[in-house]
């Protein structure tokens, strides 16, 4: 890897949760990203062996879909699953974390208490603390929600990282090295605006209107850069010391 940027193979099931300000903060830490989206056409490499972690990104799409409704989900499910096998460097945010979930032998289903829509926040657990990733984190970070099925049960051997009343399973880590996130860290406050626009069932079910829903995401966008930022430059650091290393599938 000497003189050569580690790749990051990043995956966006939808045209809707694109990598936005999470994908500019890896690369400001010096990761090369390859964007891929399947949705829309692009091929998915068959293997990650020319890569060195890889990020799953969200969508409207559920982790229930069959292969008739989702096609575009079956090549993300191969890679989720190499990444859990060889304990590649992986950030899976929402969808990806529920593809995740359900490979690694977790369980996902539709949201026993309705969709969680809108900034909110989550909490550390205690094995945070050890987590070289969440560690430093603050005790309540704030995230953006937008989601209506839930991670029912964790990948086997799973570690959970963070909680919340609405839903427990809020973001884990699997192995040493693979991650999911229920929630959003890499909107805009106009992304929100789109889901807000989109997903009429979702803000029907939240206690705040649409134009409150925004509001207040985009009050919390400078928090969330504050502390994510960080987060995905910890993030790039496990890829780049995992490239130089050997350790994962590269």
């Amino acid at each position: 890897m000497s003189g050569q940027l580690a790749r990051l193979l990043v995956v966006v099931p939808s045209e809707t949760d694109p990598p936005a300000r999470l994908g500019a903060w890896l690369a400001q830490a010096g990761l090369e990203l390859d964007e891929r989206r399947p949705g829309a056409g692009d091929d998915l490499p068959a293997t990650l062996d020319e890569f060195d972690g890889l990020l799953v990104l969200g969508g409207p799409q559920s982790a229930m879909d069959d292969e008739a409704t989702s096609p575009e989900l079956v090549g993300v499910r191969r890679l989720l699953a190499q990444a859990l096998e060889a304990d590649v460097p992986t950030l899976a945010v929402c969808l990806g974390a529920q593809l995740l979930a359900e490979v690694g032998g977790g369980r996902v289903r539709k949201g026993v208490d309705g969709p969680e829509v809108g900034a909110t926040l989550v909490a550390k657990r205690d094995a945070a603390d050890r987590d070289p990733l969440f560690g430093p984190l603050p005790m309540t970070p704030d995230v953006i929600q937008f989601h209506h099925d839930e991670i029912a049960e964790l990948p086997r051997g799973a570690t959970l990282l963070a909680s919340n009343p609405a839903y427990p399973h809020q973001a884990f880590r699997v192995g040493r090295r693979v991650y999911g996130v229920q929630f959003h860290i890499e909107t805009t406050p106009e992304i929100v605006e789109e889901w807000a626009t989109r997903d009429v069932v979702g803000v029907a079910a939240s206690p705040f209107d649409r134009e409150t829903i925004c509001a207040r995401a985009a009050a919390v966008h400078p928090d969330l850069e504050e502390v994510w930022a960080p987060f995905a430059g910890r993030f790039a650091e496990l890829v780049r010391t995992t490239a130089r290393t050997g350790a994962g599938a590269a």
